[in-house]
C-alpha cells in the first residue's frame, strides 16, 4: 500500500478523483466504488469516509443512491462549477497569450463585516491574483469568468468592481509583475512537482505496456499535484517570468503524463 500521507491529502485526493474520473460516471458514484478507487493510492475506508462527510458539510458532494439503490454521492452544483472553471486552467495545452492585458479587482468591506475582507483576500490569492496595492489585486484577464464565478458564488460580488485593463507603467511591467507575485516561492511549487513526477514521466515513457491500474494510480498522484498550481502560478505571460522558468517545464511533465495515463486510468475506473 503506497502512503501518500505526506503529500496528499485524503480530502484532495477526492476531489481530484471526481475531476478526472467521478464527474463523468452515469450517475453518483457509490461508497463501496470510492473507497475503491482512493485505496489504489494509499487511502484507507475510514479516511474515505470521513473525507466525504467534509466535503459534504462543505457543500460540495450530494447524497444520491444509485440506480441500483446504494449509497454514494454526486457533485453539487457548485462543486461542478469549481471544475468547470478548474478544466480550463489544469489542462491548458498552451502558453498563455502575450498581450491577453489584465483584470484588476478592487474592493472595499465595511469594517462591521472584516471577515467578508478576509475571505475576499484569501479567494482572490487562491484565484492567482498578486497583489498591486493595498485593496487593487491583478490578474490574467482571462481570469475574469472564473472570478466572477467564484464572488457570485460566495455573494461578494457587492464588495468588488472588477476592471479589464494594461500596465502602462511608471516601472516596466517585468519588474511591477515582481512585486505582485512572490515567483520564487512559485518556482519552488514547480520544482517539487518536478522532482515528484518528471521520473515517473520519464519511466513510462521506457515501457511498452499501460496497465490499467498503475496508470490510474500515477496519473491520479500527479493531477493531484499539478491542479494547484495553476492557482498558485496564475498562467504570466513567458516574457515577463524569469529565464528557464520551470513552470515551462513543470507543465511540459505534466502534460506528458496526461496524455499517457489517463485514458487507460479511465479503465481501473470504470468510466
Amino acid at each position: 500500500m503506497i502512503n501518500v500521507s505526506e503529500q496528499h491529502a485524503p480530502r484532495s485526493l477526492i476531489v481530484t478523483l471526481y475531476g478526472a474520473y467521478g464527474r463523468f460516471m452515469p450517475g453518483p458514484v457509490p461508497v463501496a466504488e470510492l473507497i475503491r478507487l482512493l485505496a489504489a493510492v494509499g487511502v484507507d475506508a475510514p479516511s474515505v469516509r470521513s473525507s466525504v462527510s467534509r466535503l459534504k458539510r462543505r457543500g460540495l458532494l450530494l447524497p444520491a443512491r444509485t440506480a441500483q439503490g446504494a449509497a454514494g454521492y454526486e457533485l453539487s452544483p457548485d462543486a461542478r462549477q469549481l471544475l468547470d472553471d478548474g478544466d480550463r486552467r489544469v489542462y491548458a495545452a498552451a502558453p498563455p497569450p502575450e498581450d491577453e492585458g489584465w483584470i484588476l479587482a478592487v474592493f472595499s468591506v465595511p469594517e462591521s463585516e472584516r471577515q467578508k475582507r478576509h475571505v475576499l483576500r484569501s479567494r482572490l490569492a487562491g484565484l492567482g491574483f498578486g497583489t498591486a496595492a493595498p485593496g487593487v489585486w491583478v490578474a490574467p484577464a482571462r481570469l475574469y469568468e472564473e472570478t466572477r464565478h467564484t464572488l457570485e458564488r460566495l455573494r461578494l460580488g457587492p464588495y468588488v468592481d472588477l476592471f479589464r485593463g494594461e500596465h502602462l507603467g511608471f516601472a516596466a511591467t517585468v519588474e511591477a509583475v515582481s512585486r505582485w507575485w512572490d515567483l520564487a516561492a512559485i518556482a519552488k511549487e514547480h520544482e517539487v512537482f518536478l522532482d515528484r513526477h518528471a521520473r515517473v514521466l520519464h519511466d513510462w515513457e521506457k515501457r511498452a505496456d499501460t496497465p490499467p491500474e498503475e496508470a490510474y494510480r500515477d496519473y491520479l498522484l500527479a493531477l493531484d499535484s499539478w491542479r494547484h498550481l495553476p492557482y498558485n502560478d496564475p498562467g504570466l505571460p513567458v516574457h515577463l517570468l524569469p529565464a528557464d522558468w520551470p513552470g515551462v517545464r513543470s507543465a511540459a511533465v505534466f502534460q506528458g503524463l496526461h496524455a499517457r495515463l489517463r485514458d487507460a486510468g479511465a479503465t481501473f475506473a470504470g468510466v
